[in-house]
């Protein structure tokens, strides 16, 4: 599919997985406002070994979508699958995580999707997650961000999910998830969120940002 000289491609072959890296270096990485808060990354496009297996191991889900200008990769949504079992996994895994920064995001996130429970919920097994939405800052402004998550939607759909979720961290990822219509199912303020060692908000990003939403969009069967 074109859009404006985009070219969007599905599933991500393992000859751009390092592309995709060091598009995430330069734009996820360094902007998400919960790892500006706790400074995760030390600088743009310096990456974070812990961060960067996470979305390995997604880009191998295939589920994810690049946008490519010319072979560059100029947008992403690293797309995944999880099932309750991988949840559970993934919060222990996290629990005994020795990095304090990463544990603290990946905690907080964890947490909160287990406790509203949405395998229980809309009685599903595995999830399609969109867990990474980002976009070149000199390509933005063109809607490539809504394509991605609209086609996110449909490769969730054509691949048998019951379910399609999006983990909002960002006012502009809010943004574009109320704009595709999806149904918001739980919200947790950043300031209500306290470090257990100091008592004090364990996230405080510049504004717009002001907390956690997680999206969801229910396909109906056939």
């Amino acid at each position: 599919m074109m859009s404006s000289n985009i070219d969007f491609v599905c599933p991500v072959e393992a000859d751009l997985y390092e592309a995709v890296m060091e598009h995430l270096r330069l734009t996820f990485f360094w902007e998400e406002p919960l790892n500006v808060c706790v400074s995760l990354c030390e600088a743009r496009g310096s990456g974070h070994p812990k961060l960067e297996a996470v979305c390995l191991d997604t880009l191998q889900d295939g589920l994810s979508i690049v946008a490519l200008s010319d072979g560059k990769v100029v947008g992403c949504a690293l797309n995944g699958s999880q099932s309750r079992q991988q949840l559970d996994e993934a919060i222990e895994q996290t629990y005994a995580e020795t990095d304090k920064k990463f544990r603290g995001i990946f905690a907080m996130l964890y947490e909160n999707n287990r406790e509203i429970n949405l395998f229980g919920k809309y009685n599903v097994h595995d999830i399609f997650e969109c867990r990474i939405l980002s976009v070149d800052p000199e390509y933005r402004g063109r809607g490539i961000a809504r394509i991605l998550l609209d086609q996110s939607i449909q490769e969730a759909q054509l691949r048998g999910f019951k379910l399609f979720k999006v983990d909002a961290t960002s006012a502009i990822s809010q943004r574009i998830c109320k704009s595709r219509g999806l149904t918001l199912e739980h919200e947790l303020l950043y300031a209500d969120r306290l470090d257990p060692d100091t008592g004090k908000p364990a996230f405080a990003p510049p504004p717009p940002h002001f907390g956690l939403q997680i999206y969801t969009q229910l396909f109906q069967s056939e």
